[in-house]
């Protein structure tokens, strides 16, 4: 049974704790202009949703275009505290003072009328954090209305698909050093290129080819997890990963039966070049998703009330889209549960407390070069898991 690491910075976490979990939402109509090469009537409308705790918080962002498509996007406004912005998802995000520029990132770019864009960033504040109230889009201040810039120009009718808005798919596995979801399997008995491991030790926990429950097709990988230390069970990928990267992306599909437990369990295990063999693994801790690295048992986020706060369970009973991501020349990390970042679970090199402070005793970037699906425990928690549709990819594919 693993012992919960000291929390490493004291706060007056309890208030801290409350506020994690209250949004802040605006809603913002918008008068913009858009290129005057393409657009004859601009309109535009801001979501800005705040999750912040003592010294720092996360933003959701999502601009709406209201008027004519636009090509390429670049939405400004300016803090009226003292907030840093320390990194962003999903655009580029610059500050210069208090002023905050963000720009589409190549795919979401070009925005359709009626389509949106949406992005995140995390940020810190020392004093105060209060929420942008005026915006500005391609340059022009928000006032409320969508306006033609050429009363005599008829408004361009939307278009039949509006741009994506979350990475393309790439035919669901497109560049992916592999993607299986499983339906050439035959039997019960993985084979091919996945095969049963305990790598520590073996108890009563199994794996099998399940034909009654799956995603997607008609095939799954069934897991049940036993508690206890020797009851490791992982369907292990059997061909060499370390070729991927230097960004590596790791996308599957679970669905499990047991609320994660207040002990630590593991359902994500890769071999890790970088500490010698041993793993980094994904699961759970404080019933709340976490990273947790084998060699110095660190985790993120750490284990105080505001680290865990900042993570997220993983709902049971139905089927959730998990994707990772692992930088291998920075080791910076990042997570997602059906498209949305798990703030608690992004790393980016900038020390963020009741985050990373444990993460980032640790300057070696990880190089996996296995996968593993399956369950391990350190103390109490059996679970029933079932995993399809898993790829791993140079470059991002969405759930």
């Amino acid at each position: 049974m693993r012992t919960l690491l000291p929390r490493l910075r004291h706060r007056p976490w309890t208030a801290a704790f409350l506020a994690a979990f209250s949004a802040v939402g605006l809603l913002l109509s918008a008068l913009v202009a858009a290129p005057a090469s393409s657009a004859a009537a601009a309109g535009c409308r801001v979501d800005y949703t705040v999750n912040q705790w003592t010294g720092g918080y996360t933003a959701a962002i999502k601009v709406t275009n209201l008027g004519d498509a636009i090509s390429g996007w670049r939405l400004a406004w300016s803090y009226a505290g003292d907030q840093k912005v320390t990194s962003s998802w999903n655009a580029t995000v610059t500050q210069n003072d208090r002023t905050v520029t963000a720009t589409g990132s190549g795919w979401n770019a070009n925005l359709g009328t009626g389509a949106s864009a949406e992005f995140g960033l995390q940020g810190s504040y020392q004093s105060a954090n209060p929420t942008p109230t005026a915006f500005t889009l391609n340059g022009v201040a928000c006032n409320g209305a969508v306006t033609p810039t050429d009363p005599g120009t008829p408004t361009t009718p939307p278009p039949t698909t509006p741009p994506p808005t979350t990475p393309p798919p790439g035919g669901g596995c497109g560049g992916a050093k592999f993607c299986d979801g499983f339906e050439t399997q035959s039997g019960t008995v993985p084979s091919g290129d996945w095969k049963f491991e305990a790598p520590d030790c073996q108890g009563t926990g199994t794996v099998a080819v399940d034909s009654s429950v799956a995603h997607a097709g008609s095939k799954s990988i069934r897991v049940d997890g036993k508690a206890g230390y020797c009851n490791h069970a992982f369907l292990s990928y059997t061909k060499d990963l370390s070729t991927v990267g230097p960004q590596m992306y790791i996308k599957m599909w679970v669905r499990h039966t047991t609320a994660l437990p207040a002990a630590h369990v593991s359902f994500v295990s890769m071999p890790d070049s970088s500490q010698g063999g041993k793993t980094l693994r994904i699961g759970g801790q404080n019933s709340a998703l976490q990273w947790n690295r084998e060699i110095d048992d660190a985790t993120l986020p750490a284990q105080s009330p505001n680290g865990v706060a900042q993570s997220k369970p993983l709902p049971t009973g139905s089927w959730q889209c998990l994707k990772f991501k692992i930088d291998t020349s920075n080791g910076n990390l990042d997570t997602w549960l059906n498209d949305q970042q798990v703030p608690g679970l992004h790393a980016d090199g900038v020390p963020t407390g009741d985050i990373d402070q444990q993460w980032l005793s640790r300057t070696t970037a990880p190089r996996p070069t296995g996968l593993r699906l399956g369950w391990e425990s350190y103390g109490v928690g059996d679970d029933t898991l079932w995993f399809d549709d898993v790829a791993v990819s140079s470059s991002d594919i969405a759930c």
